[in-house]
């Protein structure tokens, strides 16, 4: 943002179509795929995250003077609180038996995706933090616009946490669990780290894996075929359906996710008899692997932690990169080297009255979501204890 240009204007867009993709994705910038024009577009195009699935877009566009795009928010007006991560549901009852109408709502996030990352996009140069500034403005007086209860950022990072608490937006906390490579030349380097007793339980599931009929196979880029993803799409329909009766995500949407950002994909597969069985999808980022979604045809033994978490482990290694963020839940991932890491959200709310209660709340959850990660990474670490 050059000198000289010091009006900042925020707009509202209804698609991310209406956003040119060079600028939004110089905001976003390339570590993070999930936050790239091209995600969101597939998720828009598809029609997993639109009107009637419950997700209006409502993008957040910042130009300066010169009409050049040097910030964005990714938002959504939302008519429930699926797809999103962090539970407001008990809120939502709360406020709807006072009398009020919890939704719509505004979301500021990835549909669907639990991946922390900036939420506040800026273009870097020495006007980000006023465009910064003027981002959280825009989401406070579109919210009271739009005449809706509330807004919420979900998975931003630290940053972004920290500049919306200091506007006065109430702030929460949870956990997910991530695998940091400490310089690992290879997997059985990473073994060494660990406790012998869990170094022996993961060769063990390794083994097995391996001595089975299963066969798998990390492809990315070129070697994505309409097959794997035909295969792929019934998994995640069928894992879906016995978790949470329906998946968000239709076959489009991996067709164009695969069309346009294969390089980024890391997908997975599981193949029996010629017959594929499994899978696992990871998008790749500047330093960091993101496990996202996994499914079966059926139950194999230990072959979930094969492909989610040690596969995503060894391309991780390969390739140099600093983390693998598996997700949320599951504290069956400490003992595979993922350790509970902080995640943030942040929230506006409208009524006086509820949001003191909602702050009354936060305030007694946020020490015991810090004792929780504190106690699981000291209790449940599988790794070597030095000294």
């Amino acid at each position: 943002m050059p000198d000289g240009n010091d009006a900042i204007t925020v707009k509202v867009l209804t698609g991310i179509d209406e956003a040119d993709q060079q600028g939004w994705d110089a905001c976003a910038g390339p570590g993070n795929p999930f936050l790239s024009h091209a995600f969101l577009l597939a998720l828009e195009e598809s029609g997993s995250a639109c009107g009637k699935s419950g997700w209006q877009p409502s993008h957040l566009a910042a130009y300066d003077g010169a009409g050049r795009m040097v910030g964005a928010v990714p938002a959504y007006l939302k008519s429930h609180s699926y797809g999103e991560y962090v539970f407001d549901h008990a809120w939502a009852n709360a406020f709807e038996r006072a009398g009020g109408s919890y939704y719509p709502k505004l979301q500021v996030a990835v549909p669907f995706t639990p991946v922390p990352g900036p939420r506040l996009l800026v273009v870097p140069g020495p006007r980000s933090e006023a465009v910064a500034d003027a981002l959280v403005a825009a989401l406070e007086q579109v919210t009271e616009r739009y005449g809706v209860s509330s807004a919420h950022v979900t998975f931003p990072e630290r940053a972004d946490w920290d500049r919306l608490g200091t506007a006065g937006w109430l702030q929460r906390l949870g956990v997910q669990y991530h695998w940091h490579n400490r310089g690992y030349g290879s997997f059985d380097e990473f073994l060494e780290a660990l406790n012998s007793r869990k170094r022996k339980a993961i060769r063990k599931e390794r083994r097995e894996v391996a001595e089975s009929s299963v066969r798998l196979h990390t492809l990315t880029g070129d070697d994505l075929k309409p097959e794997h993803w035909d295969a792929f799409h019934r998994f995640y329909l069928e894992t879906a359906d016995r978790k949470w009766g329906g998946g968000y995500l239709n076959r489009r949407f991996f067709d164009l996710l695969g069309r346009t950002m294969a390089d980024r994909v890391v997908l997975v597969m599981c193949e029996d008899g010629g017959e594929w069985v499994a899978g696992a999808l990871n998008l790749l980022g500047d330093d960091a692997l993101y496990g996202r979604n996994w499914g079966s045809d059926g139950s194999y033994r230990f072959l979930h932690f094969e492909a989610c978490y040690y596969r995503a482990l060894d391309f991780a290694i390969e390739r140099g990169l600093a983390r693998v963020e598996a997700g949320a839940q599951g504290e069956h991932k400490i003992q595979r080297g993922y350790l509970p890491v902080p995640t943030y959200s942040a929230h506006w709310i409208a009524d006086p009255g509820f949001r003191r209660a909602v702050d009354r709340y936060l305030k007694q959850e946020r020490p015991a979501v810090e004792a929780e990660i504190d106690a699981l990474d000291e209790e449940l670490s599988p790794y070597r204890r030095e000294g």
